[in-house]
């Protein structure tokens, strides 16, 4: 079997309609059910939600607090009105760093640098695929398409079987769909 993978130079927001684009075509074609998104400031969610209408889309963010004390950087009522569609938002801690954050060299901070080697988007594509499965949204059982990107956007976007958080190694990253180089 051959497929491509399409080779971003460079990473940021440019990226993400191409990026999406890439990720509908192949899960009409594959019959991918879910698709999950990263997004921050809501810039990725708000595209995504109109590209993938009729999916299983599950937008994760970062936890309450997670830049500053008390704050969440991802709008409310963008929360809210995505909610209201049918979008399944989940804002959870980051599951390689964390607590593990706090001390230096844990297992989580191994594992999300490994995956940085590749891209920082790998890393998030990977983390937000256990984030939605640990919230119940996506199911172990399926393929998934995951979608992330370096900073700001996607640029990159996987095909995963996710796994939970706790079962993290059962994860099995079929393939890459994109990654800025």
């Amino acid at each position: 079997m051959e497929e491509k993978i399409k080779y971003f130079k460079g990473g940021d927001k440019e990226h993400t309609d191409e990026a999406l684009a890439i990720a509908k075509e192949y899960a009409g074609k594959h019959k991918i059910k879910s698709i999950v998104v990263a997004s921050t400031t809501g810039f990725t969610a708000k595209k995504a939600a109109s590209v993938f209408k009729g999916k299983n889309l599950i937008v994760v963010t970062h936890a309450h607090g997670f830049r500053e004390p008390d704050k969440s950087e991802f709008p409310a009522e963008l929360k809210k009105s995505l909610e209201t569609s049918g979008v399944k938002v989940v804002t959870a801690a980051h599951s390689f760093t964390g607590v593990g954050k706090l001390v230096e060299d844990s297992v989580g901070s191994i594992i999300a640098e490994t995956l940085r080697m590749f891209c920082q988007g790998m890393k998030v594509a990977v983390e937000i695929a256990a984030e939605a499965t640990d919230a119940g949204h996506v199911s172990t059982k399926e393929d998934i398409i995951s979608i992330a990107g370096t900073g700001h956007g996607a640029d990159t976007v996987l095909v995963i079987r996710p796994a939970n958080s706790r079962r993290l190694f059962e994860m099995d990253i079929k393939k890459i769909l994109a990654m800025p180089i």
